[in-house]
């Protein structure tokens, strides 16, 4: 029996972010020494923290910059990191995105580059077309961000907005060769997706951009829609001859962090069941469904014996309608599992960025439990109210559920967590 949940999802929660610690994994993916230059670029949430294990673990000199969010930069010597925004691009981001092109302009054929890419890195690279402003791709940013739209989608649409994303960078970098080192925080693990694929390219075109924002109902701005409609917009293909000798690696994913969450369980003697590793949606659909397979395994034993722990990963999203409150995916699913639990005992629940932040604020998720809904409504809260206003954050800190570890250096998504005791 698990006297503390709370003490086993901060558990869990580590063993996940642990598992994609890229000094744990980054060593198997280092490629040969040039005979040139080596230079480094990279951009995300993890990235400092990337460019640190790469420069412990290189055998020789190198040099380049990355560019990581503000409160995210680690001391790696050698290697100059940026900081600028997330999710909302800003002008620290415009200047890091041009250090970064500056930084494979003229190389050779016996120069390499090391791109390290995680999540994040699609804010934190903004690159706006001709004919568009770095205020025009903010607001592009703002739409996708409140559009409910899943991060495939979203970063299809911004890798034909950029004239950096979509392999553009590592076409700038030709003809050296560019090695890819990517921490994945994209259901189904697609690199080309991950940052908008700066140096991945992908065979979506244009005509798929505008297809995607038909179907989610984006409301971009009319500059975006013009580029959009113009060959301008067109992003190299992967069969494009100055991709020929790239290389692409995933070196951390959600799959491996769910194993890792699920071991730990294990060795503290619980069962633990991995329902999915890519699940996308609306966080309070997402949240409903986990609850009614909860109360399904608390009242009826199955389908699933209790005690078990239930785990899943993705990125599930949140369409703002209104101005919008504090919180982010996890706490809005949190508090519609929380709805859907209420009242059943024996339920205990956890959801977190492995990035260490949900949505705005400084938490990376919250906990929740059976008797959550009520204690909101203790504390003066209509728990259905406040979902409605996406403000999941103002309703787990009035009840002291929020969970805030701080910046973890890397990024694979969201974990999420059920006991059923």
């Amino acid at each position: 029996m698990i006297s503390d949940p709370r003490a086993l999802f901060t558990s869990l929660f580590d063993a996940a972010v642990a598992a994609a610690d890229p000094r744990r994994t980054i060593r198997a993916f280092l490629p040969a020494r040039p005979k040139g230059r080596t230079v480094v670029i990279g951009a995300g949430k993890g990235s400092a923290q990337m460019a640190a294990a790469l420069k412990e673990a290189w055998d020789g000199p190198l040099a380049g910059v990355v560019v990581t969010r503000y409160g995210y930069a680690a001391p790696c010597r050698g290697i100059e990191v940026l900081e600028a925004a997330h999710p909302v691009p800003d002008a620290a981001g415009l200047a890091a995105t041009k250090r970064l092109s500056s930084a494979v302009a003229g190389l050779t054929q016996d120069d390499l580059v090391i791109a390290l890419i995680s999540g994040g890195g699609s804010a934190l690279l903004p690159a706006p077309p001709a004919g568009m402003s770095l205020e025009d791709e903010i607001a592009v940013n703002k739409a996708l961000l409140a559009s409910g739209a899943p991060i495939a989608a979203m970063n299809t649409i911004r890798k034909h907005l950029s004239d950096i994303k979509g392999g553009r960078l590592a076409a700038a970098a030709h003809p050296a060769k560019v090695v890819t080192l990517v921490v994945s925080d994209i259901p189904g693990d697609n690199p080309a997706f991950v940052a908008s694929g700066p140096t991945v390219p992908d065979p979506a075109g244009r005509a798929d951009a505008l297809r995607l924002v038909e179907t989610y109902g984006i409301a971009l701005p009319q500059v975006a829609m013009r580029h959009l409609g113009s060959p301008a917009a067109d992003a190299p293909k992967p069969d494009d001859p100055r991709f020929a000798r790239d290389e692409v690696h995933v070196i951390a994913s959600a799959a491996l962090s769910l194993e890792a969450a699920a071991a730990e369980a294990k060795r503290r003697g619980v069962e633990a069941v991995i329902l999915s590793d890519a699940i996308e949606g609306e966080a309070k659909e997402v949240g409903g469904v986990h609850a009614a397979i909860a109360r399904e395994i608390a009242t009826r034993n199955r389908p699933f014996r209790k005690p078990v722990l239930l785990l899943s990963g993705g990125e599930t999203t949140v369409t703002v309608r209104g101005s919008g409150g504090r919180g982010g995916r996890n706490g809005e699913f949190l508090l519609a599992l929380a709805l859907g639990m209420d009242g059943v005992a024996g339920i205990h629940a956890f959801a977190a960025d492995t990035d260490g932040i949900d949505g705005t604020e400084d938490n990376a998720g919250a906990f929740a439990d059976s008797t959550s809904a009520a204690r909101m409504r203790r504390a003066g809260l209509d728990p259905r109210a406040v979902l409605a206003a996406h403000d999941s954050w103002g309703a787990f800190d009035a009840v002291g559920d929020l969970f805030a570890p701080g910046p973890t250096g890397t990024n694979v998504n969201d974990l999420r967590a059920v006991l059923v005791a």
